[in-house]
């Protein structure tokens, strides 16, 4: 079974620490580097989280290894079962259904709401998101596309205004991380993805809210057919 390892140790450096004894870890840099390892395939469902390994990977006491896996918990992205401590989740075929179509909803009307004309600042930002996210791509680099992605999506629901809505979808993003990663390691799906992006901003520019509106309800069911299929089943839309 793999788990979360520890930077190789070494010689101590020019500050007197050793190599393998890392600088102590926030609880956000701890929270944001497990989050990153689920979303890019680094863990997988039903994978183990010792705390053990994450005090030495992190340089992290007890408490803060904890309190990572509480807020994870939290997240979505794990469960911590009863005398079997923490993995990472692991969705049903309904569950993941269930989630989706939650995420269709949520990313629909926001899309709804969006007003236009955008204002010039907000779609000024969210080109220069985009064109992060096209670098990204351009580069290979996983992560940085991952991030990116996420900036994107977080700017475009923020202008439909409404924080209690911005705040859901973002909350049930979040617990799709652990069935996005294989789209995200996918080439042409990173590609597809760039493009539905591009596609949104230039909805947006010719003032077509119905159009933003399918393109983000569109956007979504990649990543579901991919997780499904990876585990064996084939999503009900794709029949």
């Amino acid at each position: 079974m793999r788990t979360v390892r520890a930077a190789p140790a070494g010689l101590a450096g020019d500050d007197g620490r050793t190599a393998g004894r890392p600088e102590p870890a926030t609880l956000e840099a701890m929270v944001a580097a497990l989050e990153e390892d689920i979303v890019l395939g680094r863990l997988h469902p039903r994978e183990r989280l010792i705390e053990e390994d994450l005090i030495t990977r992190f340089g992290a006491t007890r408490h803060l290894a904890r309190q990572a896996l509480i807020e994870l918990d939290r997240m979505g992205l794990i469960e911590r079962i009863p005398n079997r401590g923490a993995q990472v989740r692991s969705y049903t075929v309904d569950e993941v259904e269930q989630l989706y179509v939650l995420r269709g909803l949520l990313e629909a009307e926001a899309a709804r709401l969006i007003a236009l004309p955008m204002p010039a600042d907000d779609l000024a930002e969210l080109k220069d998101l985009q064109a992060a996210h096209d670098m990204a791509i351009a580069a290979g680099d996983v992560a940085a596309i991952f991030r990116a992605n996420l900036a994107f999506h977080r700017k475009l629901f923020s202008c439909c205004r409404n924080v209690f809505l911005s705040d859901a979808i973002t909350a049930a993003a979040q617990r799709a991380h652990g069935i996005r990663f294989l789209v995200l390691t996918a080439p042409h799906e990173r590609e597809a993805a760039r493009q539905e992006h591009h596609a949104m901003i230039a909805a947006i520019e010719a003032l077509d809210s119905d159009l933003l509106v399918d393109l983000c309800r569109n956007h979504l069911p990649a990543s579901k057919a991919a997780y499904l299929r990876a585990f064996g089943q084939v999503p009900r839309d794709s029949l």
